[in-house]
């Protein structure tokens, strides 16, 4: 893949990654304070969408990621967060 020398800025300032130094990718598992139910459920940043949080409803927010906590519900992310803990990916469907 070739990117422009704005889109590669662009793409380095606004990726996602946690404190560990890890990408931010989609069905990532998250916990932010005392809620560990976070999960990555699109990331515009990689163009990953879930079923339920489609590209066409979502893809205009231009950068960042969305994810689903049970106690602060849908969260838009657009920049990284220090309060953010990676727990892990996405465990593949058989």
């Amino acid at each position: 893949m070739i990117l422009t020398t704005d889109l590669a800025f662009r793409y380095q300032q606004t990726h996602i990654k946690y404190q560990g130094g890890q990408e931010s990718r989609l069905g990532d598992r998250i916990r932010i304070g005392g809620d560990s139910s976070g999960v990555v459920v699109c990331s515009i940043d990689t163009d990953e969408y879930t079923p339920e949080f489609p590209r066409e409803q979502w893809s205009y927010l231009g950068a960042g990621v969305m994810i689903q906590f049970a106690n602060y519900g849908l969260v838009h992310y657009t920049e990284p967060d220090e309060d953010l803990e990676f727990l892990g990916r996405a465990t593949p469907e058989r």
